[in-house]
């Protein structure tokens, strides 16, 4: 009997990351390959208190305690949401795929950073979607460029990730937040701003909510916990515009019908006790103490071949390389070498705003390995550089 699948199936890809995480469980391995958080700085797990009331079905809008802490705190930047449009969702990769679902079908256009993450791309495209970039600046993407894309394209929705931007770190300043809010209010262009990263900052910056600035355009807001308790809880959320709301409550129903409730309700008593906030403040102070280690490694051994910024938060260093350099093969080279990072190339939605780059994530190593490791792949793409340079037809540049 042949087996007959989707169409939809044809666009499944397998996510470079992680398959990278899997080469990198081999002992010996540096790896500022992925997005982990320290597992030293995660908190402790225990659910003996929340395992009771847990154990029974709940409501697929997630559980209540934990609905009114984040509308509490969404309020508090400037967003108008209550608990009644907050939903729980399996991740903030769950309200992702939730969105994909709303609003693409085969052939459906939408606009992206050009840098934006990796999974997004991997589910909008799933879903058929037909992409269209726009250049990331040192504070964002440019308003105006938004407005002519918007006109041209007429996308379903812009996706955005404007405080510390996976993967480039960039984060928008409030003149450009303003200015785009004011293009998506003019056209009524729908906004997906997704905001994994914020409460990871190490340096003072804007992090107000471009939703928080519309007035008119349909939004949805996507948060996780992932970054600053524990990713294998898997507890994210969405918070949205009134109208868009009762879909999303029906697609989490025909999903998963509710997000773990042990997890929320473990979450909800970790959020409003005294220890959160001096976890989150002691998890800023290593991840800033390591950022300020890659930074100094990054100078002192890529000076001449890369071009970067020293982040202001999140997880990540985003390296635009001065050399044509095949960061793919590069990859292959520096595994053998016990060290890992992540090609630039699968981040970019569109091939013509395509660079050589590389991404680093530094809140996972300890300070002593991300010296090691800066200085392991700078020699492997020294020695890259030399060799094609001795034999021409190795690209390079």
């Amino acid at each position: 009997m042949k087996l007959t699948l989707s169409r939809r199936t044809e666009r499944l890809t397998s996510s470079l990351i992680r398959d990278i995480l899997q080469i990198t469980q081999r002992p010996g391995v540096i790896s500022f390959a992925g997005g982990l958080p320290a597992e030293e700085l995660m908190p402790s797990l225990n659910f003996a208190e929340c395992a009771t009331e847990s154990r029974q079905y709940g409501p697929s809008e997630g559980e209540t305690t934990l609905r009114e802490l984040i509308a509490r705190g969404l309020s508090t930047l400037g967003l108008a949401s209550t608990a009644e449009h907050v939903l729980v969702t399996s991740g903030s990769q769950q309200g992702i795929d939730l969105v994909g679902k709303l609003f693409i079908d085969e052939g459906t256009p939408v606009l992206l950073e050009s840098p934006t993450y990796l999974a997004a791309l991997q589910c909008f495209r799933v879903y058929g979607s037909e992409f269209y970039g726009l250049p990331l600046y040192s504070n964002g993407i440019d308003p105006d460029e938004l407005k002519a894309a918007i006109v041209c394209h007429r996308p379903a929705f812009v996706y955005l990730i404007p405080s510390f931007q996976n993967p480039s770190g960039c984060c928008y300043s409030d003149e450009v937040r303003r200015a785009v809010a004011a293009v998506l209010d003019e056209t009524e262009t729908p906004l997906v701003e997704d905001d994994p990263y914020r409460d990871l900052v190490y340096a003072p910056c804007e992090r107000t909510p471009v939703c928080a600035y519309l007035e008119r355009a349909p939004w949805v807001y996507l948060g996780s916990f992932s970054k600053i308790t524990a990713p294998g809880l898997r507890v994210g959320y969405l918070a949205s515009s009134p109208a868009l709301f009762p879909w999303f409550v029906r697609l989490k129903q025909s999903s998963d019908l509710h997000t773990s409730r042990i997890g929320q309700n473990w979450l909800a008593r970790f959020i409003a006790s005294d220890t959160f906030e001096h976890h989150l403040a002691h998890m800023n102070h290593v991840y800033a103490e390591r950022r300020n280690t890659m930074q100094a490694a990054l100078q002192l051994r890529f000076e001449g071949i890369a071009e970067w910024r020293a982040p202001a938060g999140g997880l990540f260093f985003w390296l635009r390389l001065t050399r044509d350099i095949d960061t793919l093969a590069l990859l292959k080279t520096a595994l053998n070498h016990d060290v890992a990072f992540m090609p630039g190339e699968p981040f970019f939605p569109v091939p013509d705003l395509r660079y050589p780059s590389l991404r680093l994530n530094f809140s996972h190593a300890t300070p002593e390995k991300i010296d090691r490791g800066i200085a392991m792949l700078s020699d492997v793409l020294s020695e890259c550089i030399e060799q094609a340079t001795l034999n021409p037809r190795i690209r390079v540049g």
